[in-house]
């Protein structure tokens, strides 16, 4: 495979799960790992990607506030975000995690909206800061650089401790018989919790994260009451996703 294809896919990793993994792609392009490491080297040099250990990031979702920063499908998210919003109600308690389409959300929120919202994101926390009638609550722990949002034990401790009408989760990856996972062992633990203080969960995700897995499971589908995609309920895609119990935006 020639270096500039391998470029091509690893963005399109990069830019659907936001976080991969040298050993992973090595596998996936069937690559030595010293390969996968110069070709990320040389795209971190060209700006491109922000490399961390054991593999890379994406600069958007690192930094979505930074306007030089493309964000990848953002009209896709800006739609599930509007969708998204038509669930918060007054004086409900909603949880959110990270990531761009979680901002985008905090953006379209209505300013007359008066609600209590918990969240992981110091990025989610600062933009749902801008609206006068809600009631911003950061949970603390340690900072995972690589998912722009806290993490470890006092995480998991504090979410246990809370109970929230609705809580809020972007998606790394999304299939009816994996459920929801990811790659983060970190991030596992915290989203897991996150699940089980929620009354119903609401995932959002663009429609190219869908019928993919990661390593790691988060929770099963079942758990799953809405699945928020830019795609039309009625849409082919999810045709697999109709026949379960769960509410399609």
């Amino acid at each position: 495979m020639l270096r500039e294809e391998r470029f091509k896919m690893i963005m399109n990793q990069l830019n659907l799960h936001n976080k991969v993994l040298s050993a992973d792609l090595s596998t996936m392009l069937h690559v030595s790992e010293d390969t996968i490491r110069r070709d990320l080297r040389d795209l971190a040099q060209a700006g491109k990607i922000l490399k961390v250990h054991g593999g890379a990031i994406t600069k958007s979702f690192n930094s979505p506030f930074q306007p030089n920063d493309e964000v990848y499908a953002q009209k896709e998210k800006q739609q599930i975000a509007e969708k998204a919003s038509s669930l918060l109600k007054n004086d409900m308690i909603i949880l959110t995690e990270g990531g761009t389409t979680l901002v985008e959300l905090a953006r379209k929120i209505s300013p007359s909206l008066k609600a209590t919202f918990f969240t992981l994101s110091p990025l989610v926390a600062l933009s749902l800061s801008e609206h006068p009638n809600l009631n911003v609550i950061t949970i603390g722990g340690k900072l995972n650089k690589d998912a722009s949002l806290v993490t470890g034990a006092s995480v998991v401790n504090q979410l246990s401790q809370i109970k929230v009408d609705l809580c809020l989760s972007g998606c790394n990856a999304l299939s009816v018989a994996e459920g929801l996972t990811d790659s983060d062992w970190e991030v596992v633990q915290v989203k897991t919790a996150m699940v089980r203080a929620a009354k119903r969960v609401a995932i959002l995700t663009i429609s190219e994260k869908l019928d993919s897995s990661q390593r790691m499971n988060v929770c099963a589908i079942n758990q799953i009451n809405y699945l928020i995609t830019e795609l039309s309920p009625d849409s082919p895609q999810l045709a697999t996703y109709r026949k379960l119990d769960l509410t399609l935006l």
